[in-house]
């Protein structure tokens, strides 16, 4: 059963830790709808533009439909047991430590709760960690370290009630839309200040009312700073620091170098007029939010930094209360659930540590298992440090692709590539993951899996089934309890469907937490006899569950809490937070004269991790359509680099080529590339290539905002545009003429960017070779310097070629519209006279398909055009709101309007 109204199936989104709500319709053709869930209360309706595109990326195109083994394809029966057999043998010869698990924050809770309880329970290995270890393991630490649990004290609503919002390491705008969103309505109602604290300008400085363009790793300082002046100027609450908080002294002396304003001034290099407003602001509005996401935790010293940050609000006693709470939101969709069942290797399951004989007996007794694991396991980078060592001979990758996104990512595939077992669990069936897979297991994807989700505030929502799945692909749960029936154990994993697997999770967070105090905050007491009808129906529930109504499952929250901590009391041994001492120390890389630049890398706005599902959409495709390096003018004057050249990076650890946008948004001496390009998607445009492994030693998270790079103008002579209606295998656009390629999708097959320091004749050889079969016929153009071809099957367009010279500025991707183009459509003989070619105008708005021409067009036809009109005009803004920030600054271009003073849109 699934809630449904007029054949709408409400769901959840697939992407970040908002967990917005989703209502999606399967059509005839089996395409599917999606729109927004007006009844979901984290969303009410909204969604941002990749939410409002998931429909376009549910597709059989590229999907891992069959198993295979050592390469060949089988049926799921000998895929299981050859999966089973290896991991046995591996633990027989080399006991359960030389098998380890990476698995993902796109996994449901079911699928986290199996996989962690096979791990950890019965193989006994407690090396099983997930890539929600690059996004938020420092606060995990953190709040474990002041609270005494992972605990997200505050809810949405707290950013629509607050009087000032703090957004820190955190570009709202891009990264959580519908958060910036309600955020932005409630300025716009109430007044709310808002400050953001971000090296760079990004579109969150749209509503701010001060930006702080702080130091990278220097947030410590700013907060130790913060600390001190509360303290100072009296401005702590002084009864709540006495009889709920422990430590608050220790803490103040290791705040104590920033006493002076000037010295936090000195390390951060913010004003002290700036630093001043900040911290009146702070002092004077009881209702204050601080929100923190990657930029905070993304360090070696992110740990530090998320409890200086909680340090200020149990200083002012500003936790539990409406619109006074530190506020981590996550990157993942259920990045929650996975910390709650013991997805991370240094937990057990259920907010349970290592360490603690009363939780080892809890959970091995409730598991019924003698085969516990007794201590942490190893966190990601050590995970695969010991696959290259030879330590780990088996590991199993569930729905996360880390030969792209970890640190040093050239030694994570040659570690993959020596490693004798590699099983691979994915809805797709190629990414660089993929090619070192020696076993390769199709799992259903979003809108064909059925679970739960955990978002940013503890709220759990129900991701449903829409469609079919394609193929033989299953969902992960069933993958995992097969492979352990098989491995010995099947009456641990004898489950029928994943609500069996939810309500025994639920029962495993309520041992414990019988008494009137709770053991942990983690508790889902109440839903742990909920049956199948109860589950389907769940409407989105926050934790903790003291009770619920079963008979009135649909919309029901009976005992829910949406703010934790509101008596005071924490989940200590003495029930008090506890201030952490935490001292400001340089970050571990340093600029030097071999590499003078700081290098930073976040998302874009329409983009998601890898590019494996967004990359799907052609839509998403259009706002930043190739690997690019944002550098500050002054730094492209110093390098030589003009705008959109060809750029060389160079760190300690490797080299990758980028497109150069010169943006003010930046400070001078520091660079921007975003994470979503792999070799699958463009020859060496792979960020994590570039970055150093050292990790926070408390949390065990990479440093990826602080890379110490040089960068250099790449000389080309001629660049080229080819289309096809297929993809085109990454190797063979490897060749010695080919010096830079990056691909983006379009409505009907591929585009390819590629830049060349071959002559025109050797580089047209060998890309007509790439895409150039025998049953095809091409029409050659060859004149003026430049090459047009054209190349049929069938009579239909397959595939295009343009070669140009550096120089032109006209090359583009307006070429996709050729495809599928028969050779009597006069359309292909203009373009190959040259007659059709205007370079297409960048989208800006990706929900409205809206360019940056059409936009200036409207400027210029409309007298004392503003935004409001500008919207009307054109459609821009009007769907997710996400491009509002970058119709201000084209408005500022075109017109000299005054505006919040951002020059130019970065990313966070």
């Amino acid at each position: 059963m699934t809630i449904k109204t007029d054949g709408w199936v409400k769901t959840t989104c697939a992407y970040c830790g908002v967990g917005c709500g989703i209502e999606a319709k399967t059509n005839i053709d089996g395409s599917l709808t999606v729109r927004g869930d007006a009844d979901h209360p984290s969303n009410y309706g909204k969604l941002c533009a990749k939410g409002l595109t998931l429909g376009e990326t549910v597709t059989h195109e590229g999907r891992m439909l069959s198993p295979s083994v050592a390469g060949k394809e089988c049926q799921w029966e000998h895929a299981l047991l050859e999966t089973a057999r290896q991991l046995n043998e591996i633990i027989s010869l080399h006991g359960p430590d030389a098998v380890a698990f990476y698995v993902s924050g796109q996994l449901l809770t079911e699928d986290y709760y199996v996989v962690n309880k096979l791990a950890k329970g019965f193989i006994g290995t407690s090396s099983i960690d997930t890539n929600s270890r690059l996004c938020m393991s420092s606060s995990v630490a953190g709040h474990k370290r002041a609270f005494g649990e992972d605990c997200v004290p505050g809810c949405y609503e707290d950013l629509e009630v607050a009087d000032l919002v703090v957004l820190t390491g955190s570009n709202l705008a891009w990264c959580h839309p519908v958060l910036f969103q309600r955020l932005k309505a409630a300025k716009q109602q109430r007044g709310t200040k808002v400050v953001v604290i971000d090296p760079r300008a990004t579109s969150s400085c749209e509503i701010a009312d001060l930006h702080l363009a702080l130091s990278p790793g220097s947030d410590v300082a700013l907060f130790n700073g913060l600390l001190s002046f509360l303290h100072r100027e009296k401005h702590t609450d002084r009864n709540f620091i006495a009889h709920h908080t422990d430590d608050m002294e220790l803490a103040l002396e290791y705040a104590e170098p920033f006493k002076a304003i000037d010295e936090v001034t000195m390390v951060t290099g913010i004003s002290s007029q700036d630093l001043m407003t900040f911290y009146q602001w702070f002092a004077d509005n009881d209702r204050t939010v601080t929100v923190y996401s990657q930029g905070v935790n993304q360090s070696t010293s992110g740990t530090d930094k998320v409890n200086s940050i909680i340090n200020c609000h149990l200083a002012t006693g500003r936790v539990g209360k409406p619109g006074a709470t530190p506020f981590s939101v996550t990157g993942q969709p259920n990045a929650m659930g996975g910390r709650e069942v013991g997805g991370l290797a240094n937990m057990l399951a259920a907010h349970m540590d290592f360490g603690k004989p009363e939780h080892h007996k809890l959970v091995s007794d409730f598991w019924q298992t003698d085969n516990l694991s007794q201590k942490p396991g190893l966190k990601a980078i050590e995970m695969f440090d010991a696959i290259e060592r030879g330590d780990i001979k088996a590991v199993w990758i569930m729905a996360t692709n880390p030969a792209v996104s970890l640190p040093d990512s050239e030694k994570i595939n040659r570690a993959l590539a020596k490693c004798p077992c590699v099983i691979v669990s994915d809805c797709i069936e190629d990414n660089d993951t993929l090619r070192h897979a020696t076993i390769r297991l199709p799992a259903q994807g979003w809108g064909e899996k059925s679970g739960t989700v955990t978002n940013s505030e503890r709220r759990i929502s129900r991701q449903r089934k829409l469609m079919p799945s394609p193929g033989s692909a299953m969902p992960d749960w069933w993958i995992v309890c097969e492979v352990a029936k098989k491995m010995g154990f099947t009456d641990s994993f004898n489950y029928r469907n994943e609500a069996e697997i939810f309500t025994e999770h639920a029962r495993l967070t309520a041992l414990g937490n019988e008494k009137e105090r709770q053991f942990r905050e983690l508790n889902l007491n109440g839903l742990k006899y909920i049956g199948q009808k109860e589950y389907d129906s769940l409407s989105p529930i926050q934790w903790p569950v003291a009770s619920f109504d079963c008979q009135n499952a649909i919309g029901a929250e009976s005992n829910t809490s949406a703010r934790l901590f509101t008596d005071s009391i924490f989940p200590t041994p003495n029930g008090k937070a506890r201030f952490v001492s935490v001292a400001y120390s340089l970050p571990a890389s340093q600029s030097s004269d071999l590499f003078p630049l700081i290098m930073n890398t976040g998302r874009l706005r329409d983009q998601w991790h890898t590019m494996t599902r967004t990359g799907l959409s052609s839509r998403l495709a259009e706002h930043v359509e190739e690997p690019t390096l944002f550098i500050h003018p002054k730094d492209a004057d110093a390098y030589q680099v003009s705008q959109h050249q060809l750029v060389s990076v160079s760190s300690i650890k490797g080299s990758g080529l980028f497109r150069a946008k010169i943006t003010a948004g930046l400070c001078k001496g520091h660079v921007f590339a975003p994470i979503h390009w792999s070799k699958t998607t463009s020859s060496s445009a792979s960020v994590c290539t570039l970055i150093s492994p050292e990790c926070d030693l408390n949390s065990g998270q990479p440093e990826f905002k602080i890379t110490p790079v040089r960068i250099s103008a790449v000389a080309v002579t001629h660049i080229a545009v080819v289309t096809s209606v297929t993809p085109i295998e990454p190797e063979l656009l490897n060749t010695d003429e080919v010096t830079y390629w990056s691909r983006k999708r379009l409505k009907q097959g591929y585009l390819y960017q590629i830049a060349s320091q071959a002559d025109i004749s050797s580089l047209h050889n060998a890309l007509s070779a790439v895409i150039l079969t025998n049953e095809q016929q091409p029409i050659i153009f060859e004149g003026n310097g430049n090459i047009r071809q054209v190349n049929f099957y069938q009579g239909a367009c397959v595939s295009t070629l343009e070669i140009e010279d550096d120089s032109c500025n006209t090359i583009g991707s307006w070429q996709g519209e050729i495809l599928g183009l028969t050779t009597e459509n006069m359309t292909i003989y203009r373009f190959m006279r040259g007659e059709v070619g205007t370079q297409q105008s960048e989208v800006v708005c990706a929900c409205k398909q809206v360019t940056k021409s059409a936009i200036i067009e409207a400027i210029e036809n409309n007298s004392d055009c503003d935004r409001q009109t500008l919207s009307a005009c054109t459609g821009a803004g009007t769907g997710c709101g996400s491009c509002l920030s970058e119709l201000d600054v084209i408005l500022s271009e075109q017109t000299n309007q005054q505006r919040i003073p951002i020059k130019e849109i970065g990313i966070a």
